[in-house]
């Protein structure tokens, strides 16, 4: 099933997504018919408590990048704040001179999660979506941390929807276009730390909630972004997520705007 968050008429909910509809799953709302695609907003499909990232999480990227593999999962978070949905744009922070997509495949909790053993992760998982690890690429060479170089606002781009039915997550095809030119590609079962490790590890480190997400790291190809780019991460069996790419603006008065 694919699971949309959407908004219909002021009301947030959770929907199902059926062809050209959607069919609300709050039974508390009282809609009784499918809604067109044409009468929702698409929001984030899941509005987490935390984004828990893995880095360097596949072996040919750890390559690419000079890096040695490593013997434990490396976190790191992104804030709530960085989360969009499909369809919004990315914006391109005054502050930096290189910001790079990253194709990843999130996990979405279903269940409190803490001190899970790796055979007992599926049941604490509601399903997987595509997500990009949007970064300030000179920041995080300059700072040597990742926290801001990876928490811009609209630098969590999430969705379109939740899939709950997924084949395989260690075996899915990944890949990156930026204007239609493949620039990523690589497959899951490249990950040093497969999902249900991955999953476990972080559960011994903080307690997941119903809805929090997990980037579970990217293949080689990373690379920059421009203003009037449009980036399309493609996940076999679990999505496609699109988002355009703009440039922060000052405004008159000194502020920013997207």
């Amino acid at each position: 099933m694919r699971v949309l968050r959407v908004r219909h008429q002021d009301k947030s909910f959770y929907a199902s997504l059926l062809e050209d509809h959607v069919v609300c799953l709050d039974r508390s709302l009282s809609y009784d018919k499918p809604i067109p695609l044409s009468e929702i907003q698409l929001l984030p499909p899941v509005a987490p408590t935390k984004v828990v990232c893995a880095a360097v999480n596949y072996r040919s990227h750890a390559a690419e990048v000079g890096r040695e593999v490593p013997d434990e999962p490396v976190l790191f978070l992104k804030p709530p704040s960085a989360v969009i949905p499909a369809g919004q744009p990315i914006v391109l922070p005054r502050a930096s001179a290189r910001v790079d997509y990253e194709a990843e495949l999130a996990v979405v909790m279903g269940r409190p999660c803490r001190n899970v053993p790796p055979e007992k992760v599926a049941a604490h998982i509601f399903g997987y979506t595509c997500a990009n690890d949007v970064t300030a690429r000179d920041l995080q060479n300059k700072d040597g941390l990742y926290g801001r170089a990876k928490g811009f606002d609209t630098f969590a781009p999430i969705g379109p929807w939740i899939e709950t039915e997924a084949p395989d997550p260690g075996n899915l095809a990944i890949r990156t276009l930026v204007n239609g030119e493949v620039r990523q590609e690589g497959d899951t079962s490249d990950m040093i730390f497969p999902v249900a490790e991955l999953v476990s590890f972080i559960s011994r480190v903080m307690t997941l909630q119903p809805g929090d997400v997990i980037l579970t790291g990217t293949p080689p190809g990373i690379g920059p972004l421009a203003a009037g780019d449009e980036v399309r991460i493609e996940i076999a069996g679990v999505g496609v997520l699109i988002n355009p790419v703009v440039a922060e603006e000052e405004t008159a008065a000194g502020g920013l705007i997207q």
